[in-house]
């Protein structure tokens, strides 16, 4: 019944603020990844949600210092993330008043970004790749906004300037909602529109068992791209992963890290946005 799954998840809620306000502020870095790992594979249990990860081969370490990008449909894209691999997430700095939510970003590590203010964008690049060089994966979504999974939107590029400036991998992902029964594209989670959060889980809840597919390609590697360059070249390899077609994925990143000009994308550059 939606009634006792609402009332599961309140306490499940309420359960991670407790740890991160007990228990975060002495704890290792290790400890609290294993944390955040298990409240988020616990929220997407109780939301009816299976997790598959696809293109990490059995054995392979999870990428580090790097940035992760995605495509972005939903508000849970959070934390299927966190359930493969806690990362650092870049968010609208809005999101830090949404009501328990926000509260929980701020404690689990998210970086909170001003978009109006260029002066903030820029001390943002700079902790992103100071966070990087320690060894952090950090996640952006750089469509700017949510869709229904159908299209990825043009990637914004102003981010991309941080793992360039540091010389660091760029690590795409694709992820995709699928009724867990038939395979097909779920529409449920997509938090697009008019939607409210609460209307958006209510769609959850009520929906047949759900499975998000987190889909890793191989990793970027700029030698000489621009950042315009590097986003479009995210996008499409987003867009391969999304297809299914994992070898155009990997043409997409051996051509960006083995051009010799800048000019790697002619067609399609003007897509990504600065």
């Amino acid at each position: 019944m939606i009634w006792l799954r609402k009332l599961r998840l309140g306490f499940h809620l309420l359960r991670g603020m407790l740890v991160c306000a007990t228990v975060f502020p002495w704890a290792s870095a290790h400890l609290r990844e294993r944390l955040i790992r298990a409240w988020s594979r616990k929220l997407l249990a109780i939301c009816g949600i299976e997790l598959e990860v696809q293109g990490l081969a059995p054995g392979a370490s999870v990428p580090r210092g790097a940035m992760l990008v995605s495509n972005h449909i939903s508000w849970l894209d959070i934390y299927v993330i966190h359930s493969w691999q806690p990362v650092r997430f870049v968010a609208k700095s809005e999101i830090r008043k949404w009501p328990v939510i926000g509260w929980l970003c701020d404690k689990t590590g998210t970086i909170f970004i001003e978009r109006a203010s260029k002066r903030d964008a820029h001390r943002v690049l700079h902790h992103i790749a100071d966070v990087m060089r320690e060894g952090d994966l950090v996640c952006v979504f750089p469509e700017g906004t949510t869709t229904d999974g159908s299209k990825v939107l043009p990637f914004h590029a102003n981010l991309m300037q941080a793992p360039l400036s540091g010389g660091l991998p760029v690590q795409p992902v694709s992820l995709s909602y699928l009724d867990a029964a038939t395979g097909q594209p779920s529409l449920a989670p997509a938090y697009i529109d008019d939607l409210t959060l609460v209307d958006c889980l209510n769609a959850i809840l009520k929906s047949p068992p759900i499975k998000v597919r987190l889909t890793l390609g191989p990793p970027l590697l700029a030698q000489s791209a621009s950042r315009r360059e590097l986003a479009e070249a995210a996008r499409q390899m987003v867009v391969c992963l999304l297809e299914g077609d994992h070898a155009a994925a990997s043409a997409c990143a051996e051509r960006l890290s083995s051009a010799p000009d800048r000019l790697l994308y002619p067609d399609n550059s003007s897509q990504a946005t600065a």
